[in-house]
């Protein structure tokens, strides 16, 4: 599996597509958009070929090439099956490319195709680690079918690359379907709840996540916003308290970010959002997750003081 980075390259996908958020609100399809204009707010502060990280006092390579566009991938409004593919298409032709994907969504159906374009992009298997509030394990449901919002994980799971017992849900919370309890336990996915995070606390989490996903030869980070609490993410598509403080969720993407290969970010809705809070940290997650998982010395084990 991927290491610290040396060199990598990363792409921006937009999938603005609501169409599977069968329950909750919709509106994500709106959020490529917005998280693209915030991030332009992030980047002003590159100068030559650098940023400055408060975080860890450190300097960190940001080339001009380090974070590109690729536009939207092709999304059909009334075609759930078509938009999916196309997802998938974009992530796999990107790594094809020799650049890491970050798609920005969109509902959380989106999980499943940035599984599969991993799975497709080569050979051998590939983890998830899935931070979101559910568990997004429902097989059907009349009212959401097969490919909702709740099921992403659960469709990616059955993925014949996935390695279900190198995979890991993060952040989950309160209460969820019992049939999700059974498919867990027959498949071996293990689950660190929100509680558990507050518990331990974020970067003892992340070393347990990191030796956890090593075995897989490339690593899927999924990353739903509900996973924050509606305090710090109110741009949700369901609210549901107890969550990760934005702290968290950014010390988790910093230290994750080397040793993943794509991102998925899913479900930031700019209908419910409170002037752009949400759209706003989800632009700093992205930049969080190419500046320390990007070039030579990114990371914060490597980046020196300044």
């Amino acid at each position: 599996m991927s290491t610290t980075g040396t060199d990598r390259r990363y792409t921006l996908l937009g999938a603005p597509f609501d169409g599977a958020a069968t329950l909750g609100w919709p509106g994500s399809r709106y959020a490529p958009a917005r998280i693209r204009q915030a991030m332009s707010w992030i980047l002003q502060r590159r100068e030559n070929g650098q940023i400055y990280c408060l975080d860890h006092a450190a300097l960190h390579p940001f080339p001009e090439d380090l974070l590109t566009d690729g536009g939207d991938v092709h999304t059909v409004a009334h075609d759930l099956e078509a938009t999916l593919a196309a997802a998938a298409d974009g992530v796999r032709d990107t790594l094809a490319g020799g650049r890491l994907p970050v798609l920005l969504g969109g509902d959380d159906s989106l999980l499943f195709p940035a599984a599969r374009g991993l799975a497709e992009a080569g050979a051998g298997s590939v983890a998830v680690i899935h931070l979101d509030a559910h568990l997004d394990l429902l097989d059907r449901s009349e009212q959401q079918g097969t490919h909702s919002h709740s099921s992403g994980m659960r469709r990616a799971s059955e993925l014949p690359a996935v390695d279900v017992s190198a995979s890991v849900q993060l952040a989950s919370r309160h209460f969820n379907f019992p049939s999700s309890l059974a498919y867990r336990a027959d498949r071996g996915l293990r689950n660190i709840p929100a509680a558990e995070i507050h518990r331990r606390g974020a970067d003892p989490v992340a070393d347990d996540v990191i030796a956890h996903v090593s075995g897989a030869d490339r690593v899927l980070l999924a990353f739903d916003i509900d996973c924050i609490d509606p305090a710090h993410a109110p741009g949700a598509g369901a609210h549901e308290p107890g969550g990760l403080t934005s702290f968290q969720a950014i010390s988790l993407v910093q230290r994750l970010a080397p040793h993943v290969d794509a991102m998925v970010l899913t479900e930031v809705n700019p209908l419910t959002d409170l002037h752009d809070q949400t759209a706003n940290l989800a632009a700093y997650l992205v930049a969080h997750f190419v500046v320390h998982g990007g070039v030579t010395g990114s990371n914060t084990e490597e980046a020196g003081e300044f």
